[in-house]
């Protein structure tokens, strides 16, 4: 079975990436396993607190969840045509310090939902770029810039029909790709 972990960029509840997030979890195809984490609560990363107090423990549980994931799914907002403060904070903190990263070669996709009509496109290209950095093959295609309009969740926050065919599709590819990259 594959074990992915899904994280929502945003802390927002109701939050369209959260959403997506959840709604990619349950559209996984059968033997995989999809986790999604919370951000919330991950201090600002600062250095000198680490020195003198060690790694906080939200970031030692967020760390450990990463390192038992075989693949890693993004779910980022685009705030300011980049990814939000809160997901690069996770990101910092979860690859320090030095060479104990805990991205370090896990399979990553990248998704997100925007109201604007590019959906989440420099946030994912910023993204992608980080995750380089990090080591951490990302899949190319298909992306999937999706617009957060009328339709895309229903009343309950459950993606709707026409995205859940998208969704689905992706997802069976994501999790093919994942296997393929893990062989």
């Amino acid at each position: 079975m594959a074990h992915l972990v899904a994280i929502a960029g945003s802390l927002r509840q109701g939050s369209h990436n959260a959403s997506l997030a959840r709604a990619a979890a349950e559209l996984s195809p059968p033997g995989t396993d999809v986790e999604v984490l919370s951000i919330r609560g991950i201090p600002l990363y600062d250095a000198d607190v680490e020195a003198a107090e060690g790694i906080p423990e939200p970031v030692q549980r967020l760390k450990a969840q990463i390192k038992a994931a075989h693949a890693l799914l993004f779910v980022t907002p685009e705030y300011n045509r980049s990814i939000p403060g809160v997901l690069k904070n996770a990101i910092d903190h979860a690859s320090r310090p030095h060479g104990q990263s805990a991205w370090a070669g896990k399979p990553a996709g990248v998704l997100g939902a925007s109201v604007s009509a590019i959906g989440t496109s420099m946030a994912q290209q910023h993204l992608r770029n980080i995750l380089a950095y990090l080591d951490m093959p990302t899949m190319g295609q298909p992306e999937a810039f999706i617009q957060a309009k009328a339709g895309l969740f229903d009343a309950n926050g459950n993606v709707g029909p026409d995205s859940k065919k998208f969704l689905q599709s992706w997802m069976d590819r994501y999790v093919a790709w994942v296997k393929w990259h893990a062989a």
